[in-house]
Formats: structure tokens, sequence, C-alpha cells
């Protein structure tokens, strides 16, 4: 996992970049020549924060449909009647 260190100046410039630059690890932007923001992706933010993704938190991500669904098999939750 990398670590980035750019300035507040650069940050505003391009913060598209910052925000590449977060999916690889933490963004430590300075103001001043000192830390004072970090930026995180939010899998990064969930994980140090340990937060669960929960059903909303998917239906509301643009990107949920990369997200892999199996659901179990109900044959846990049935049994055959018995009619005896």
């Amino acid at each position: 996992m990398g670590m980035t260190t750019i300035n507040s100046r650069t940050f505003n410039q391009d913060a598209s970049g910052a925000k590449r630059a977060a999916q690889e690890g933490p963004v430590f932007i300075t103001d001043r020549g000192k830390p004072a923001h970090v930026l995180l992706s939010i899998e990064a933010y969930r994980q140090l924060a340990g937060l669960q993704e929960s059903i909303l938190d998917l239906l509301a991500d643009p990107e949920a449909a990369d997200v892999s669904f199996e659901p179990d098999r109900l044959g846990s939750l049935t049994r055959p009647a018995d009619l005896s």
C-alpha cells in the first residue's frame, strides 16, 4: 500500500489525481508544510473505522453493480412436511 504526500495547492489543482492516488493508499495533504488532512478511499476508511457495508450503502453506491452477490440456498430453512 503506497503513501502519498501533497500540498494543499497541488490538491486544489489536481483533486482527481489525489483521488487516483488514494486508491493506492492514504494521501496526506499538507498545509504550510505540516500534515493537515488525509484522503482515503471509502474502502480504506470503512476498514479503518471498522464499518461493514449495509445493503443501503450498496444501493447508494453507483459502483455497486461490481459487488458480487451469491445468495445462500434456502434448503436449510425448509423441511419436508410430515403428513402422516
